[in-house]
């Protein structure tokens, strides 16, 4: 008995009014008996639907109950309607789903949660680039993590090597257009990128998911430990004030204003992994930014150019044709 076949004969007997299981069989394409189950089971579940015998009768909402979704407030209607409708505009379920959910509302809130769905449209893909197509291999990870079954998993690390894992699907995260999986494993929790995700294969096997596991504090977590990773090391530049926004898109939460001077420049602290990524960064500064320290960054600067005008300062002629 699927929980989202119920939730949409209740919507429809909200629209009818009444309905018979012979209806229901054919709208959901199930059997009459099965139509007469997920009734009862609405009732049993303390939605107050009952039986009405007899020629024109049927199954109703006892005196005309309505499910007003849990109660959403106006303000909460609109916040729903908000957040799904940018997904609408490339999904047809949502689509669909947004159609039945405005028709559950009650009726003074339908018309602005209907504009709500069509106010935003995102835009995933920055100036100039372009957008990055969801891994085909996410479908199949959502529905393992829907259903709790273990997944088996054929994977390419960083390092290029190739293996094959089963694993508790847990979660998945979509962080900047990039999807990753957060599974239970034999070594513990881990954390897979769907792009390096080559294969992956539902099992039968029913996935183990700790009781206490909330995927938005756990990714919190990961996402913590990243970062610390990646600002193992820090600089101390000097550049103009004006430009430490600029500074910021390129470092992001790993910059730090330290103080802005006299003469309209501005100390900053900038982290990364490793000296060569600092200089990697600000290469393209040329004299717009100095580094203070330490010197290891300094002298990757220097080595960089070095190289630059190595490859850069004779080019040799092209031989005539």
């Amino acid at each position: 008995m699927r929980a989202d076949r119920l939730v949409a004969i209740l919507l429809l007997m909200q629209a009818r009014g009444r309905v018979t299981a012979a209806e229901l069989a054919g709208e959901f394409e199930v059997s009459v008996a099965t139509a007469r189950r997920d009734l009862e089971a609405l009732s049993a579940a303390g939605v107050p639907v009952y039986a009405q015998p007899g020629r024109g009768g049927g199954w109703q909402l006892l005196g005309g109950a309505r499910t007003d979704l849990s109660g959403l407030t106006e303000g909460e209607a609109q916040a729903l309607f908000l957040l799904a409708g940018p997904a609408a505009a490339a999904a047809p379920e949502v689509r669909s789903a947004l159609r039945k959910l405005v028709r559950a509302l009650p009726g003074p809130f339908r018309a602005d949660a209907e504009t709500a769905a069509d106010a935003v449209v995102v835009d995933p893909a920055g100036w100039g680039a372009r957008e990055r197509e969801r891994p085909a291999v996410v479908d199949v990870l959502q529905r393992a993590v829907v259903r709790r079954r273990k997944v088996r998993l054929e994977y390419i690390d960083r390092a290029r090597n190739r293996s094959s894992r089963l694993v508790d699907p847990w979660g998945l995260v979509d962080k900047d257009d990039v999807w990753y999986l957060v599974a239970g494993t034999e070594k513990g929790r881990r954390t897979f990128r769907a792009e390096r995700i080559v294969a992956a294969a539902v099992t039968d096997e029913p996935a183990d998911r700790p009781a206490d596991f909330e995927l938005a504090a756990a990714w919190g977590e990961i996402v913590d430990e990243v970062e610390r990773r990646r600002s193992l090391l820090s600089a101390t530049v000097l550049l103009p004030a004006r430009l430490v926004p600029v500074l910021r898109d390129h470092f992001g939460r790993h910059s730090e204003v330290l103080e802005t001077l006299d003469d309209g420049r501005a100390r900053v602290r900038v982290a990364a992994p490793t000296p060569l990524m600092i200089a990697q960064t600000l290469a393209g500064w040329g004299a717009t930014v100095q580094v203070e320290g330490p010197p290891e960054v300094r002298a990757e600067l220097v080595r960089l150019g070095r190289e630059l005008v190595e490859a850069n300062s004779y080019m040799p002629a092209k031989p005539l044709s």
